[in-house]
């Protein structure tokens, strides 16, 4: 029997990401959720977040440790219980703290991908992508029917040749495979991954991603996927969600998210960029000139609002820098010295100084400049980001 048939095809949605017509597969409505340390005090891990999930969309949510991405997902898969809010999946609410409704996370029809597998190790590979599928949840399949479905989703997913093995003797990578396997198995239109890829080297890394882009684009589940690596929210996500202190900092579409930050916290964690600090000297309706450790710089992309004298947080990103082997004729540039050339094949990474600060600038991997020499650094002032020093975090979706 085919796989699908247990799998949802949802091929139609997926299609309609692009025109909006696509329905809510997950909604989050306020919710919250604190823990109470030793000492009475009260610790807000989520706090208020808003967000919907597209039938067929490929949410990441993106955050260093501590800002609350792996518990809003606990949240959704109902491992933890919200203080307060309510989640919906599908046509079914399946938490209101108002009502004080909590359905058992067996009973919400998603899919769970941990870090660390989460196999049985007394099961062999086969048995454990089985699993799903014996249990009373699943209904009643004949044993042909189960066996086909294992077959051919760890033939999709390339441990077919490892059905009969144990976890224990597997690799990491095929181990992250099996994890998979089971989840889709089960036919869940969402599916939750819990940092599914840290335990892996960077190579089977780069191959799980191009695997599960392409088994997401061929199912057409929906997936929320934590992590605090740019790379995986970058080639994955159809939106990322930024997350800091438990609240929603930014979404939007990678693109967005990388070359329109709201804010330094955002700039700084989606992609690498050059941080300078610096106060506003003038304002016009182009944009602003910034008093800087590298001069006066001029930005015409800068947050609204800003008044002369203002603190800001001024970043340009590595590949938008400029190295001239004599002084041009242009605005935002300063005298810097190349201290090495960083090569990384397609591309050279060049480590600059000005003064006590490093700087780092994207060129041709032909690149020729002698080490410690000087040269001039530019950046156009379309690429140069201000942001104002106090800026808030909270957004919904």
């Amino acid at each position: 029997m085919s796989l699908d048939s247990l799998v949802p095809r949802l091929d139609a949605d997926v299609r309609s990401l692009d025109d909006g017509s696509a329905h809510s597969l997950l909604t989050i409505r306020n919710l919250k959720k604190e823990f109470t340390r030793a000492d009475g005090t009260k610790v807000p891990a989520v706090d208020g977040i808003s967000l919907e999930v597209k039938a067929g969309e490929f949410i990441v949510l993106l955050g260093p440790s501590g800002c609350g991405k792996t518990t809003l997902l606990r949240c959704i898969g109902g491992l933890e219980m919200a203080s307060e809010g309510q989640i919906e999946i599908g046509d079914q609410i399946v938490f209101d703290a108002s009502r004080r409704l909590d359905v058992a996370a067996r009973r919400r029809g998603v899919s769970m991908v941990f870090q660390s597998y989460a196999l049985w190790p007394n099961m062999t590979v086969a048995e454990n992508v089985a699993y799903p599928l014996k249990s009373k949840r699943a209904g009643k399949r004949d044993k042909a029917e189960i066996k086909a479905a294992v077959e051919e989703i760890c033939q999709i997913v390339g441990v077919h040749e490892v059905m009969r093995q144990y976890p224990g003797h597997i690799s990491g990578g095929q181990q992250q495979r099996v994890a998979l396997a089971r989840a889709l198995v089960s036919g869940c239109a969402l599916v939750l991954f819990d940092e599914p890829l840290s335990n892996v080297d960077a190579k089977v890394r780069k191959e799980l991603r191009i695997e599960l882009a392409a088994l997401q684009g061929k199912f057409g589940f929906a997936a929320v996927y934590v992590t605090h690596d740019q790379d995986d929210a970058m080639e994955l996500a159809h939106r990322i969600v930024v997350l800091e202190a438990g609240r929603i900092a930014q979404v939007g579409s990678p693109e967005e998210i990388y070359h329109n930050p709201v804010s330094k916290y955002v700039a700084g964690f989606v992609g690498s960029s050059n941080p300078l600090d610096g106060k506003v000297v003038a304002v016009s309706a182009d944009g602003v000139d910034v008093e800087t450790s590298l001069g006066t710089w001029r930005s015409t992309k800068a947050a609204p609002g800003l008044a002369v004298g203002a603190p800001v947080d001024v970043m340009f990103r590595p590949q938008h820098g400029r190295v001239h082997l004599t002084e041009p004729d242009a605005v935002n540039k300063v005298r810097v010295t190349l201290r090495r050339k960083m090569n990384s094949g397609t591309h050279a990474e060049l480590i600059l100084t000005h003064g006590h600060s490093i700087y780092q600038v994207r060129v041709d991997a032909d690149f020729e400049m002698p080490e410690n020499d000087e040269a001039w650094l530019v950046v156009d002032p379309r690429h140069l980001l201000a942001f104002g020093v106090c800026e808030p975090v909270g957004a919904t979706a």
